[in-house]
Formats: C-alpha cells, structure tokens, sequence
C-alpha cells in the first residue's frame, strides 16, 4: 500500500477543523479556548473531553482517548485510515495525492471484490429459487428480514453452478480460485468449493464481502460448516462475522458479543439481540481483541460450558489482557451442555438472554478462579503457586487503575506484594545515563521545554541546529531533540501529528498527558521562556564537559588530555567564569 506523505497529511490536519468535525458528531460546550463534552468513546456523568482548536486535537481525562481529525475519525465513524483520510480530504476540499489514491486502488483488487460481490448476489438469487435452502431456514425461525439483512444465500448442489455463472473467461477463473471460491483435484480439475451448502457473506469492515462460511443442509453431511481459505482479500484472524451489520444498526455500539457460529449471530439478531459477532473458525486473537474493543467498551465471550469452551475462553483472556486498557471490560458466559445461543435465544427470548449476560463471570473473576482451579490457598505452597501463575499475566495489562486493582487482588489472595509504583509519567521517559553527568535541577527545564512545544510546536524554528545540549545527559534530553527535529522536518506540524508521531514509544503517554494541559502565563511570553530554558540547558552542557575533562585530569593528570582538549578546557572555563 502506497504511504501518504507526512507533508499532505500535515497540510490536511492545518487546513480541517477539528471542532465542526467533532461538533458534528458529540454536542461540544465552549470553555474558554477549548471545547467540552461528554466523551463519545465511555460512558460518563460529567464532560471530560476535551477538544483544542489551537492544539488541533482532542482528549479524554476519562478514558484517556486522544488524537487528531484522522484518528476521530477512525475511531468514532470506524474507518481505517486511507478511508478517514479520503473523508477529511473531501470534507476540506483536498484530493489525496493521486499516485497514492491510484497505487491503492489496485484495477486487480477492484475486480476480485467486485467478483466476490457477484458471487454472494449469485448465491442469493439461488436461495430464492431453492425450496430446500428456504425452508432450513424456515425452521430456523429466520424471517425474510434477517435474511437480507445478512446477504444469506445458497450453493446449489453440483460443481460448475457458480463456475459456469460467473467463469465465463480465463482471468474470471483465476479471479474466482484466487477468492478461494474453487477447489482443484490432484488431476488439475477446478470445481466449486461450495456445494449444496446456506451460504452466510463475510463483509470487510468497509462493508464488501471478502469470504463466505457455508452450512450443509443435511445433518450427516460433513464438515458441518465450511468456511472460505485464507486469501488476500480474507484473513479469518482479523475478522468478524456479524461486525459490519452491528455498524450499521449502532451509532455507537453499547457491547459486543462474542459466539461461536454464524447461525447464532443470525439467531441473535433475529430475537432482537444485534451485538454479537462471531470469530471465523478460530480462537480469539489479539487482531480480533484490538477489534472487538475498538467497537465497543464492553465485550461479552459466550461459549459452551465444557472443557472446550473454557479452553476457547482461555484463549480468549490471554489475547484481550495486553488490551484492558482502563474503560474496558471483558466478561464470560458460559452456557448450559447442549445449549446453545441460537437454542438459549429461541427458548428464552432476548429478556432471557441478557438476564443471562447480566449474571456473566468478569474477566477477573474467572483468571483468578481459572489459575486456582487446583491450588490450596490455606498453605503458603499454593498462594505461591498461584502468584507464581498470575504476575505474568497481569504483567501484560496495560499500566493504570484496572491494573492496579488486578495487583491488589492478587495480593488479597495471597499476600504477594503490591505493584511497584509506576514512574512519575509527568516527566518525559528517559532514564539518565551512567557517569558523571549534571543531575537534573530541581525545576526541570526539558519538561518545560517539551511543554512549550507541544503547545506551540512553531516555536522550535526559533532555535537553531545543531544543538549544543543534545549530548546533555539528563532524562528527557533525547526525547527532546526527536521533537525539534521532527519539527524542522515538518514546519507545519500540529500539536495532534506530534503526539501521534510517537503513539507505540514509551514516551507517547507522557506527552499526550502533557499537550492536554494548559500552561499558565502570557502565551507572549512562551518564546523567551524556551529559549531562555534552552540557554541554560546549554549551560549545563557546558559544565558537564568541564565536569568530564578535569575527571580525566584527577585520574592521570593534564598530560592525559590530548592537545585538542587542553584547549577545550581552557576555552570551557573562560567561557564559563564569563557567564
């Protein structure tokens, strides 16, 4: 996939505006220089997000929420992001760069969607046709509504109905194979994959079908189900069936619910249920965990309740614990031997299966109960037991209360100590190096310099490369020179890129923490202010090489300093006892 150049998207972000662009979507109150509102992405009682026009992004002090235009858009609309930036551009009156929009909207690309969308459209005029097919789903209590609104369709009985519809020349053929439609024999004979099957669509999250599962009509047919292979169109672990009809039935998804099948996602939303989803075939991944909370905050995994089930739910608790961001919440319902949600569903109706969800077992709940299955927590021998299982897993949940409260209750079960204070996430992450560098001085002058620019990121171009305190060694330092050449690089970068610039660095929550606050005193005066906290920076830097030179003259006196640094020395300290 082609990449849009930074300087196009900086150009974009600087052209859009980010208040009518959200304001359109969540209704924003004017504070001050911000805008406020109730944040669309958790739910809450009071406004604690936040959206700069100065800045050009918006943040959630909730949930922690963040970004620029693009990523809103992403977020709250669900596009990926050519497609998000492509709206804004429109939105701006802006085209994406042509050799970009032409090099991803690949003529082959096109026609193989194209194809499969023919292929579904075939399968649902087959269905209208087929006594068989409609009255399986007759007794399925699927209604003609459902029906369309899932594309379900059907495979005729035989192995050139679809070829013989649709292969009508050679490269339609390949076309056809490469969308995992046909199988081929050991002797080279191609043939429909899919025969005498209900065929439900999978759709992309842009809503074009990319594969189809198909159910046998006869009981002791096998395999019961049959889904399409992996193609390059279709890759079953980043997908979930049911998501994109959940889209359109939400503005914003409350939960989502995760099953096993595609009859019962159709079950579901038949009986009134339209949040579930299911995975294609395979256990939960982290691709689908990403997925599933990018949606919604709250994710329900309904599986069977025995041995197979736990297993799938356990699967199912090591993709989404590296995702449980504070907000999040996971949960687990385990249904009766026999049951299933489509069987639950039709027996109690959409009452009976939220009474079900409501009495679902947290995330938490069922890790510790799982990794104390066979531990006695009466002896020392199985609390250790148990803490030895649980700190690796609750090593990966991502740093805040959730994870926290994860520790303590770790700790209440057995006595383990508590998690070790996170660092001061106020400072930009850097640790000092070794040696005898300049300790930080008690007002940290990098943080303030960071602040000056993430309010104004117009303010590094006062300041001249290279820069004399980039070899200072001070925490932050590092972290402080990445943003004043990322700036040089791209002059009308917004304060929303930068922070993005860094999302996936240790650093990036620091700075997001950091933009989000207003900086006392006249906005006049924040370019004296860096450039009188950069001048002393460039002091200390200076000392810190007096303080590496006359280190080497303690250890083995000035004959151990070469010519070049005998006069650097001499120079450093004339230069100091003048300032």
């Amino acid at each position: 996939m082609a990449r849009i150049p930074d300087a196009f998207i900086d150009d974009l972000l600087a052209r859009a505006d980010i208040v009518e662009l959200i304001g359109a979507r969540v209704p924003l109150k004017r504070q001050g220089k911000e805008y406020s509102a109730r944040c669309p992405f958790h739910d809450e009682r009071s406004p604690s997000f936040t959206v700069s026009p100065t800045k050009q992004f918006y943040h959630c002090f909730g949930c922690g929420a963040h970004g620029t235009a693009i990523k809103f858009l992403m977020e709250y609309d669900r596009l990926e992001f050519l497609d998000a930036v492509e709206e804004l551009a429109r939105q701006t009156g802006m085209e994406v760069p042509r050799d970009t929009r032409q090099r991803n909207a690949n003529p082959d690309s096109q026609d193989l969607y194209a194809l499969v969308d023919a292929a579904a459209q075939f399968f649902r005029k087959q269905l209208a046709t087929s006594s068989k097919a409609q009255a399986y789903l007759d007794g399925r209590q699927v209604d003609a509504d459902t029906r369309a609104r899932f594309s379900i369709g059907y495979a005729p009985d035989g192995f050139n109905a679809l070829r013989d519809a649709l292969g009508t020349d050679e490269r339609r053929m390949k076309l056809l194979e490469r969308a995992g439609l046909f199988s081929r024999n050991d002797s080279g004979r191609v043939y429909d994959k899919f025969r005498d099957r209900v065929m439900f669509p999978i759709h992309d999250r842009r809503g074009r079908t990319i594969a189809f599962g198909g159910r046998v009509l006869d009981k002791d047919a096998s395999p019961k189900y049959l889904n399409s292979p992996e193609t390059e169109l279709f890759h079953k672990g980043r997908e979930l069936y049911g998501l994109w009809q959940v889209r359109q039935a939400h503005k914003q998804i409350p939960r989502l619910i995760v099953v096993e099948g595609y009859m019962d996602v159709v079950a579901l939303a038949q009986h009134g249920v339209d949040t579930a989803v299911a995975t294609l075939g395979t256990a939960t991944t982290a691709d689908h965990a990403e997925l599933l909370f990018r949606n919604a905050p709250d994710v329900y995994f309904c599986f069977d309740g025995d041995r197979a089930g736990r297993a799938a739910a356990w699967k199912a608790v090591e993709s989404v614990l590296p995702r449980m961001k504070d907000g999040r919440q996971a949960f687990f319902l385990f249904l009766p031997e026999g049951e299933d949600p489509d069987s639950i569903v039709r027996k109690e109706g959409a009452e009976g299966f939220d009474a079900r969800l409501r009495d679902a077992t947290a995330l938490s709940q069922f890790l510790f109960d799982s990794l104390g299955t066979d531990v006695n927590l009466g002896t020392l021998e199985g609390k250790g037991r148990l803490a030895e299982r649980a700190k690796p897993l609750l090593a990966q949940i991502p740093d805040g209360a959730f994870a926290d409260l994860m520790q303590q209750r770790l700790t209440e079960l057995t006595g383990v100590g508590a998690r070790a204070s996170a660092p001061d996430t106020h400072v930009p992450v850097q640790r000092a190096r070794s040696g005898r560098g300049t300790p930080a001085p008690k007002r940290s002058l990098v943080r303030a310099a960071i602040a000056f620019l993430l309010q104004q990121p117009s303010l590094a171009l006062e300041l001249e490369p290279p820069f004399r305190f980039a070899a200072l060694q001070q925490p932050g330092i590092p972290l402080l020179v990445d943003l004043l050449q990322l700036i040089y690089q791209r002059p009308d970068i917004s304060t929303g890129s930068l922070i993005e610039h860094f999302s996936g660095r240790a650093e990036h929550e620091a700075l997001q923490k950091l933009a989000s606050q207003s900086l006392p005193g006249d906005e006049a005066k924040w370019r004296n202010e860096l450039l009188d906290a950069i001048g002393q920076l460039d002091r200390q830097m200076l000392m810190q090489r007096v303080d590496e030179l006359q280190a080497i003259v303690h250890e083995g006196g000035f004959a151990a300093l070469s010519a070049q640094e005998k006069a650097e020395l001499r120079e450093l300290q004339d230069s100091t006892r003048k300032r």
